[in-house]
């Protein structure tokens, strides 16, 4: 039997002994049986982080969770009294106790329709996975004992995913389970056994029970992931992805040029992914890398010298996002940022393979603003070349655009750039009202700025408005 108890005595587990060993004591005091389970046997087996408490009662929960609170000294705690469970707030680690349940649920939705109290085994059988369906007694004389009915620890040394229940089962009654399938096999590098995976084809479509918001929080979670294309081709492969992200389920199988050794859009689309993730742990980034070519499939043509192109994939791909977001109810924020990339992500590119002019420089950074480091991320992870010559001299050629921009002005100043010559200054100095006009010159002398033609001072915006005021119909 593992020792459990030695694992979780390890120095940087000291806090969560505390919180197990109160709560296995007040178990004790009680009467009655008290276990973690779930994903934290699972993660103390593995020697993975520990990120939460999932403690399990064969009792009222709720009520024993505000006896602990009391114990641990926490005020208040938060109950759900229809699934017998209560969250207690706290800041190092989040504790969740739930009464031991099984869950009916309806055909057309996930929300369990009745919930009965139950034993610890039939507890853990209504769980996603054999892996998160094991439990360690904390009570005091017992602490550390394991119980693992599915076959658990085998499955963790074979790497396997599988469900304690008959798959059509599990994935049928939570249909989420399938999407969480994809994101274990990609955070654990675990193979789903041929049945679940079987059976996530046969019951994909069930997905559209599931809210999107709960759709969008595990597909960002598998973003997340050390390898994110792990989860991303299972969802594809399984039949999800035409459901949940369309358009990304669309480039499978298109073909473009080989210019970037992926002939298959899909394929490189997951290349630029996983680079995302080798460069940052930062999710938006990977999420832009997964979108940039998103209008690719829509703007493919064929050029009998150049092979297949896809002019204005970057001005369409951001227009398309719109609807992206509004579907995967994605933030007001993460939908700009998104935007911004895909519209931007030919930008540097484009500077690498001519000559690079301040005002081109210019132009880019003062579009990209505080998004510019995250475009050169993305802008790298979109080599996904295996021609090391050709990766290296793309490198050096972004070294020289990140150097050129750093030589050509202050940065800080030109994210908060803008015309010195205000709209009111304009309107008194051309004896002009408010309209079009007046856009129209503020852009101008902007526009000489950024060119080089004229300083960014009010005195030489001035001498350069004089000078071509008479040039606009006023």
């Amino acid at each position: 039997m593992l020792n459990l108890n030695k694992l979780l005595n390890d120095s940087k587990n000291a806090h969560v002994l505390s919180i197990l060993k109160a709560a296995g004591e007040l178990g004790y005091q009680e009467g009655i049986e008290v276990y973690v389970v779930g994903g934290f046997v699972r993660d103390i087996i593995m020697g993975n982080p520990l990120n939460d408490i999932d403690l399990m009662t064969v009792g009222d929960g709720i009520k024993f969770a505000r006896k602990l609170a009391d114990e641990l000294g926490v005020k208040t705690i938060v109950p759900f009294k229809k699934f017998g469970t209560a969250m207690i707030p706290n800041k190092e680690i989040q504790i969740e106790v739930a009464t031991a349940r099984t869950e009916s649920y309806n055909d057309d939705s996930r929300k369990p329709s009745k919930v009965n109290y139950t034993d610890l085994k039939g507890d853990l059988l209504r769980r996603d996975f054999t892996i998160n369906a094991m439990a360690m007694d904390i009570r005091p004389t017992t602490f550390g004992e394991l119980t693992d009915p599915f076959g658990g620890i085998a499955d963790i040394e074979k790497k396997i995913l599988r469900t304690p229940l008959d798959p059509d089962e599990t994935f049928s009654e939570d249909p989420l389970r399938m999407m969480r399938a994809a994101y274990f096999a990609s955070k654990l590098e675990f193979d789903i056994e041929n049945e679940c995976r079987a059976s996530m084809k046969r019951q994909a479509s069930r997905i559209d029970i599931v809210s999107w918001e709960r759709v969008r929080d595990e597909f960002i979670k598998i973003l997340a992931t050390k390898k994110p294309s792990v989860g991303l081709v299972i969802l594809e492969k399984t039949g999800l992805m035409e459901i949940v992200f369309p358009e990304i389920h669309v480039m499978y199988g298109m073909e473009q040029t080989s210019e970037w050794h992926h002939k298959d859009i899909f394929a490189h689309t997951l290349q630029v992914v996983d680079n995302a993730a080798k460069l940052t742990d930062k999710m938006e980034i990977r999420f832009a890398a997964l979108v940039h070519d998103i209008a690719k499939p829509n703007t493919r043509r064929i050029d009998k010298k150049r092979g297949y192109t896809f002019h204005g994939h970057d001005a369409i791909g951001e227009r398309m996002l719109d609807k992206v977001a509004l579907r995967m109810r994605l933030s007001n924020s993460l939908k700009a940022y998104l935007k911004k990339l895909t519209l931007l992500h030919l930008r540097p590119i484009a500077l690498v393979k001519e000559i690079v002019t301040d005002s081109a420089v210019r132009r880019l950074m003062v579009s990209a603003g505080d998004d510019l480091d995250d475009l050169m991320i993305l802008c790298r992870a979109d080599i996904t070349t295996k021609n090391p010559n050709r990766v290296k001299r793309y490198l050096k050629n972004f070294e020289k655009v990140e150097e050129k921009m750093s030589n050509v002005v202050n940065r800080d100043a030109l994210k908060a750039f803008q015309s010195p010559i205000r709209g009111n200054d304009i309107m008194e100095i051309c004896g002009l009202t408010e309209g079009r006009n007046v856009g129209k010159i503020k852009e101008a002398i902007e526009e000489a700025i950024l060119d080089g033609i004229i300083e960014n001072t009010f005195d030489d915006a001035k001498k350069y408005l004089l000078k071509i005021k008479d040039t606009f119909s006023l």
